[in-house]
């Protein structure tokens, strides 16, 4: 057997899924077809030549490197291939993106054969994804007075590789896909169970939606080949839940445009769009796709003669329809107007500016925005070198600056992190900005993707101005099962070589932690004015600002350590009144996002960022606010927190940090080392009083100001899926917040969860505390339903051990994870026990382990989607309702939701997560970035 056998093998079986072959990316494999291209009389040299035309992967993969080898050899006449001509040889370079391919392309365009060097010098021109060691050779050649050097230079100042380009369509003819009523979560696009396929694209492209779905579209597709399918959250926002570059790649599979004929399954250019427009963390995603991401704005308020919004039954305001946007239909979107018009385009349905500003158009040209991320950074290196300005070809940022007006915290963060922007000028709201990334996470369901992105754009190693960068375990921590052991090894390995802290030591050293990657995160964020991107939605850290990203943005991030993005407007939050001693803090949470919509009618939040006055909680506790904000719909939030609080903050995420350090997990150039002094710095900073703990400018201009009572929650509160509302549009939405009085003690709870991102030690030690309650009280504790309980890290376990809180749990369990022996396959039933499981995202995540069908499950975790935590049953819907600890371990232990009275007397003597507003508002102070 052969390595190319053994390929067609693994062909035969993926005919059989109806799948294509699998694109090559080793070079092992490649040289084999290379042989066989090379001996004429081979009889697998027809297929060979296939693949290596069509179906080998360009970047930095080690094929890559193969094929631009033995393309360069044909060029230099060493090879003879009948079937690939110089030209052809030329052309498929074209289109290898960068790494050896580039290489390559150097060598000849520095090279002794003028012709070839010409040639090579005129693919060079349309390459971007230059890094300084390729921008260094064409330096010295230039300096050394190649006349070729100097006019790909001269080239690249004038940004040529875009302004040669194409311009967009000035219409683009769409029929519409109604994909779901409602918000669409990116489950449907890409489902989180169906994580581990992800890096296969054309595997994962059978997961979009349903085969039903797969099918009618392809049928509008035939029915209208000139047009672009457009697919729509009707009565809803597209994209909700995360940024999920897989659920991009999916819908640009099935509707979009293929990005090159040499590369398989990489699509570009989808159109998609929402009532409500599109999620915020979503759009960006579409922008790394160069696709149009579309606000319908199709539903409106129906008013009554006041203008008042008219209110249904169940007080929600009655949506009117504009127009039809219902499958088949077809529009006509004018790129040069920015309108949404009739199939005729003689009638404006919406208008859709925000659409097709100057930087997404750019975006939708270069077919994605990491062709002008590197485009214009090779510009300015060009520039640089010859000793010219920059020619001004693209669309210049937009820079807000208004005289006299204060910063916001997330203004102030952007001001100091800014890079390129017009020196002196303080930048507000709806600016443009290049920024530098301090941290950046990667986790292990979009990590391979991102490893793709990674070779995709030529990087090599993580850029020198990241502080740090961690590439977690969590995602696939429940079940250590065949996909698990073929993927996440593999994505250690990268990633650990890349320059990454990784929770898994390619070389075995460390022993694997499968620690949920925001409270890693948090802990290494160490500066409150830090900017930190994540491959999650909920990177959403309680110091600095963090910001939910595809894995393509988080690629982009660690291979240049910046990203850009429009300054957000800000939401503050601040709180009145004092807790009842039986709430708990997620009540708080819960009430917080209640009483908003109370007092706005509409979700102000929604793409913008929550500046959360919360100074009195340290920073685990406070990530339980932050991390709910995405749910809230918000693009960030930032928690303003008091000097004393910080800094004990800080000194906490230090010894985390040292543990990481003595576990073995540094790296050789001691990044977690580094960490650790820049908290001491920071640490420094605020004692003495020289740069003080983050805090807006006290005449800084917000969008709105959320004032929380406290005093107005008088009962613990639930987030609720609503999964029976009559408005489809309303369901799975969390905006539904009930207090439990609301179920009457009669709603009956099939499984508990206790974990995920949104719990800390206090909530473990909560659930010890109501055992030992209960015990005392009853003498033993049964369990009425399953209670599935996960901590958050390891750091926690060993805590609640050093505190006997682990042997109460240990004493209540039926099942504890043994790291020694992971589970191999997920569990699909449950007794009426409390499982202790590793460490990790469990249940929340919904790619490994869910409840059973149908369940009604309560939860502290994030997500109430359809399908995350439980699916339907024939006979009920599943349903995944949000709660603090002590409710869910007390429904758990009853088998249903609890009357008020009950669950006071369970908690009494708890210490439950208090929160205190601060006493005294902050002086007004003036920016400290200034």
């Amino acid at each position: 057997m052969t390595l190319y056998t053994d390929y067609l093998d693994e062909i035969e079986t993926r005919e059989i899924q109806g799948l294509h072959p699998k694109p090559i990316d080793d070079a092992a494999l490649l040289n084999e077809i290379i042989a066989q291209i090379k001996d004429t009389a081979n009889e697998y040299r027809k297929d060979s030549l296939h693949h290596f035309i069509y179906n080998t992967i360009p970047g930095t993969t080690s094929a890559a490197g193969a094929k631009a080898k033995f393309l360069k050899e044909i060029i230099l006449g060493e090879s003879v291939v009948e079937e690939i001509s110089t030209g052809f040889a030329f052309e498929q370079l074209s289109h290898m993106k960068g790494g050896p391919s580039i290489d390559v392309l150097l060598d000849l365009a520095l090279g002794d054969d003028a012709s070839i060097a010409e040639q090579a010098a005129e693919v060079l021109k349309t390459q971007v994804f230059l890094y300084e060691a390729d921008t260094d050779r064409l330096e010295a050649a230039y300096k050394a007075g190649n006349a070729i050097a100097k006019g790909i230079l001269e080239s690249y100042a004038k940004a040529e590789f875009f302004t040669k380009l194409p311009e967009i369509e000035d219409e683009v003819k769409v029929v519409t896909y109604v994909a779901a009523e409602g918000d669409i979560s990116t489950d449907l696009l890409s489902p989180g169970n169906q994580a581990h396929s992800r890096s296969d694209r054309e595997l994962h492209g059978k997961c979009l939606i349903s085969e039903k779905a797969q099918k009618e579209i392809e049928a509008l597709k035939l029915q209208h080949p000139d047009k672009r399918v457009m697919l729509i959250a009707e009565k809803g926002t597209m994209g909700v839940g995360s940024s999920r570059m897989s659920g991009v790649n999916n819908v640009a599979l099935w509707t979009g445009k293929q990005a090159s004929p040499y590369v398989p399954f990489i699509n570009i250019a989808p159109v998609v769009a929402g009532t409500n427009g599109i999620s915020p963390i979503f759009q960006t995603t579409v922008g790394v796709t160069g696709g149009i991401g579309l606000d319908l704005k199709n539903w409106v308020k129906k008013l009554d003669q006041d203008g008042n919004p008219i209110l249904n039954n169940d007080g929600n305001p009655v949506l009117e329809q504009k127009y039809s946007v219902e499958t088949g239909t077809v529009l006509t979107i004018n790129t040069k107007e920015k309108k949404l018009c009739n199939e005729a385009g003689d009638e404006e349905l919406a208008d859709v500016a925000s659409a097709f500003n100057p930087q997404k158009v750019e975006f939708m040209k270069a077919g994605g925005s990491y062709a002008i991320v590197f485009g214009k950074k090779l510009q300015t290196v060009a520039a640089d070198v010859l000793g010219v300005e920059p020619a001004p070809v693209f669309a210049p940022s937009k820079e807000i600056s208004h005289e006299g007006q204060g910063l916001t915290a997330v203004e102030k963060i952007f001001n100091r992190n800014a890079v390129g922007s017009t020196p002196g000028l303080t930048l507000h709201a709806g600016s443009d900005v290049r920024v530098k990334v301090n941290i950046v996470g990667s986790q292990d369901t979009t990590g391979l993707m991102t490893a793709q992105e990674l070779e995709a754009m030529a990087a090599t190693v993580i850029s020198p101005t990241v502080d740090g960068a961690y590439q977690s375990g969590c995602h696939t921590a429940s079940v250590w099962d065949l996909k698990a052991q073929a993927n996440i090894p593999r994505l250690m390995k990268f990633m650990n070589k890349f320059g990454l802290i990784t929770a898994r030591d390619p070389k075995g050293v460390y022993p694997a932690m499968t620690d949920v990657i925001h409270k890693v995160l948090n802990d290494i964020t160490v500066d409150d004015w830090a900017i930190i991107i994540g491959g999650d939605s909920h990177t959403r850290m309680s110091k600095g600002v963090a910001f939910g990203a595809d894995s393509g943005t988080v690629a982009l991030a660690l291979a240049t350590g910046e990203a850009t993005m429009p300054i957000p407007e800000s939401v503050k939050v601040t709180f009145k009144g004092s807790m009842a001693s039986y709430m708990d803090f997620r009540d708080v949470v819960h009430a917080t996002q209640a009483q908003m919509l109370e007092q706005f009618g509409d979700n102000v939040f929604q793409g913008r960022v929550i500046e959360v006055h919360i100074g009195t909680l340290l920073a685990d506790q406070a990530f339980t606010f932050t991390d709910w904000t995405a749910e809230m719909k918000a693009k960030a939030s930032i928690c303003i927190s008091q000097d004393d609080t910080l800094v004990e903050s800080l000194e906490i995420a230090k010894k985390r940090i040292k543990i990481m350090i003595d576990k073995g997990m540094d790296n050789d150039v001691q990044m977690l080392k580094g960490l650790i002094a820049i908290a001491d710095k920071r640490i420094k900073e605020i004692k003495s009083g020289e740069k003080p703990a983050l805090t807006p400018d006290g005449n800084a201009k917000y969008f709105a100001e959320v004032v929380v009572d406290l005093d107005a929650i008088v009962e613990p509160m639930i987030a609720d899926p609503d999964v029976n509302n009559i408005e489809v549009s309303k369901r799975y939405t969390h905006d539904t917040i009930r207090p439990i009085s609301y179920y009457n003690a009669e709603k009956k709870v099939d499984l508990g969860f206790v974990g995920s991102c949104m719990v800390h030690k206090g909530d473990m030690k909560i659930v010890a505390h109501m055992l030992r309650n209960l015990e005392a009280a009853n003498g033993k504790v049964e369990f009425n339903a399953p209670l599935v309980v996960a901590a958050p890290t390891y750091n926690i376990i060993d805590e609640l051990k050093a505190e006997g809180d682990w042997e109460v749990l240990q004493k209540y369990s039926g099942f504890e994870f043994d790291d020694l022996a992971p589970k191999s396959t997920a569990r699909t039933e449950y007794e009426n026990i409390m499982y202790l499981e590793r460490p990790g995202c469990n249940l929340c995540m919904g790619n490994q382990e869910k409840a059973a069908r149908g369940d009604t499950v309560l939860a502290t975790s994030t997500r109430l989607f359809q399908g995350r935590v439980v699916e339907d049953s024939t006979e009920k819907k599943g349903e995944s309702l949000l709660a603090s600890t002590p409710v869910v371990v007390l429904s758990a232990i009853l088998g249903r939701t609890p009357t008020l009275e009950e669950y006071k007397a369970a908690v009494e003597g708890i210490d439950l997560t208090k929160f205190a507003p601060p006493v005294a508002i902050p002086a007004k102070s003036q920016s400290v970035h200034f």
